[in-house]
């Protein structure tokens, strides 16, 4: 059996919608999705639990994360930095 792994992470854009957990962020995530019967993009969101090690990222930034081993039961994420820098 052979892997084909390039051993890159995948990375997501999305805002800080909670800051309020120790060394935690929840991201929301929205990406556009074309609607299979009717033609229209539609919204999508998701949020996901990213580690943020010195609390640094607060509520309503833009930022990246990109995937890691799994930190803790729903925390699979971690803040890489802001967005556009």
């Amino acid at each position: 059996m052979t892997e084909n792994n390039t051993g890159r992470r995948r990375t997501l854009t999305g805002r800080i919608v909670s800051d309020r957990m120790d060394k935690t962020v929840t991201v929301e995530v929205e990406r556009q999705v074309l609607h299979a019967r009717f033609g229209k993009y539609i919204n999508r969101r998701k949020t996901y639990k990213a580690h943020d090690a010195e609390n640094a990222y607060k509520q309503d930034q833009i930022v990246v994360i990109e995937e890691s081993r799994p930190l803790s039961r729903t925390k699979r994420w971690v803040v890489v930095g802001l967005a556009g820098s």
